[in-house]
């Protein structure tokens, strides 16, 4: 009850803030649209405004007949250019050369400009080359673009054929400006055809064009319209998908898309994404309701929880007691079944042992070491609390006594496998005979000898482990039965429900064992013990 009402209240808390985070997010939302349409504006004048100056241009430069340095620059330099052009690179002239004018137009610019030539050369594959004449102003970084030819570059060609197609103003999509150098600053130019009339037609004469750097361009244009706490992304979209030209966004910019707009450039449209910063939290009013709504549900709940809770002590204590005795009853019967198994399994011992003695002192001698080995195994399953006991710590107890022993080696090799007690306890007696038994006759009792202990999964339900002698003494493959073969044999055998190979090869002893992997029975008293600080304190003497 107390949990099902701070969960009530809480939800409320949640539906509350959910309305108060969705109103915000469709205020922010038109907040974003607004801004976006103004950018958009913005960055369309700053196109528009250039595009005005080229279509003066090319009006100007289509009645002359020649286009010569002075008169260009003059014309440049008459335009007055203001505020409205910032961004762009200057203003150039572009003019046709055919594929006989090449010789000319190297001669006409090595007069203008030492080393300046077209480039790259023509290779039969275009009509003509659109190299750049003129570039104003007359910088260093202007003049890297001179002799180029735009007409041989892909993006710029495709642009140039359009603005002649329509005879307006075409921007090219991204590219990488002359001017860069081993730049790689994004960037695009528009151009505007110049024609002169010619048999009653026109012929294109060459192009008027700006150079814009898309980084500068762009931020000419938010001097406009500020950006504020929004991130501006302009993208070209081209051929090759969308690519961005420039942004005023930080590292810490949602990455998700904002607001998309559509921005035509010089009759070339490219897409505009603003975007919010993310505060990466809860709105102020948010934060005060989900306080206000935890207070609130916390003291609801506590109130609920005192009431409650003298109730559920006085039920928890009744089925405290109700398990105790429970438990001692399935205790009693556990124990009485494990004490069955160990006598069943000495009284085997000694009447195989018994049988095998010549003498009293031989008897005790044998019964007292396999009476040690299963109490060396008891104990390992006493700290387990008769739980599963690993492979590994059963063959350690019962080889204790020659691991260190510096004259032989033993070697014990395999996976972490668990053992139920039952089987734990088999696996003891098997390994304490054949140690035994390599200790009198085998491997260990003389130096140099090795004893080999390997097991490993077979499936998922048996494992499968090894005993293995080399150096010591020859072994006679034709002997006695001794008690070790009976007990491993019949008992082992008997209990592990599963033969047992027992070899007596010439190098040595070899013996396979094939063990159940069961998954040992817990005392209910493990399985089902309350906490101590949980337990009433029982009344009494």
């Amino acid at each position: 009850m107390p949990l099902g009402i701070f969960a009530l209240i809480f939800g409320i808390t949640l539906l509350s803030m959910y309305a108060i985070e969705r109103g915000q997010a469709q205020r922010e939302e038109a907040q974003l649209n607004a801004r976006a349409t103004a950018i958009a504006g913005a960055l369309e004048r700053r196109a528009n405004a250039s595009s005005a100056y080229l279509r003066a241009g090319a009006a100007l430069l289509s009645t002359m007949q020649t286009v010569p340095a002075d008169d260009f620059r003059r014309f440049v330099s008459e335009l007055r250019l203001d505020a409205d052009y910032r961004g762009a690179e200057g203003i150039g002239w572009a003019k046709v050369v055919l594929p006989g004018e090449i010789d000319e137009f190297d001669a006409m610019m090595e007069a203008q400009r030492p080393n300046v030539h077209l480039n790259p050369r023509p290779d039969g594959s275009q009509p003509f080359a659109v190299p750049v004449t003129y570039l104003q102003p007359d910088t260093e970084r202007n003049r890297r673009a001179l002799g180029f030819d735009m007409y041989s570059e892909t993006t710029r060609r495709e642009a140039m054929i359009e603005a002649e197609r329509t005879s307006r103003p075409t921007a090219t999509g991204r590219v990488v400006l002359q001017q860069e150098g081993s730049g790689e600053a994004p960037g695009f130019l528009i151009y505007m055809p110049v024609f002169e009339p010619a048999g009653g037609g026109r012929v294109l004469k060459g192009f008027i064009y700006s150079p814009f750097n898309a980084q500068d361009f762009l931020q000419s244009a938010l001097e406009l319209e500020d950006a504020g706490a929004y991130g501006v992304r302009l993208y070209d979209e081209g051929e090759n998908g969308r690519q961005l030209l420039a942004g005023t966004f930080d590292g810490d910019m949602n990455d998700r898309e904002g607001i998309i707009k559509t921005v035509t450039i010089a009759n070339n449209p490219s897409k505009l994404v603003i975007s919010k910063k993310s505060s990466g939290g809860l709105s102020g009013l948010s934060m005060a309701t989900l306080i206000f709504g935890l207070l609130v549900a916390s003291l609801l709940m506590l109130l609920v929880q005192m009431l409650t809770q003298q109730a559920q002590e006085d039920e928890a204590s009744l089925a405290w007691f109700e398990e105790q005795a429970s438990i001692r009853n399935s205790l009693t019967r556990e124990l009485n079944h494990r004490v069955k198994n160990t006598l069943a399994n000495v009284l085997s011992i000694i009447a195989l042992t018994r049988r095998r003695a010549d003498n009293v002192e031989e008897f005790a001698n044998g019964l007292d070491g396999r009476v040690r080995a299963l109490s060396a195994t008891h104990d390992l399953l006493t700290q387990s609390d008769w739980g599963s006991t690993p492979v590994r710590a059963v063959i350690d107890a019962e080889l204790l006594p020659y691991a260190d022993d510096s004259e032989h080696h033993v070697d014990m090799r395999g996976p972490d496998v668990e053992l139920a007690p039952n089987d734990a306890l088999s696996l003891g007696l098997a390994t304490h005979e054949l140690a035994t038994n390599a200790a009198k006759y085998g491997a260990l009792s003389t130096p140099g000898g090795e004893v080999k202990v390997h097991w490993k999964l077979v499936s998922e339900a048996l494992v499968r482990v090894e005993w293995l002698e080399r150096g010591g003494p020859p072994v006679k493959t034709k002997r006695t039965r001794g008690f070790g073969m009976d007990l491993i044999e019949r008992i082992v055998a008997h209990e592990l429900k599963n033969p047992v190979e027992l070899d007596f090869e010439e190098e040595g002893v070899r013996c396979v064992l094939l063990i159940p992997v069961r998954r040992a029975t817990e005392f209910l008293i493990r399985a089902n013990r309350p906490e101590p600080s949980a337990r009433p304190a029982p009344s009494g003497k």
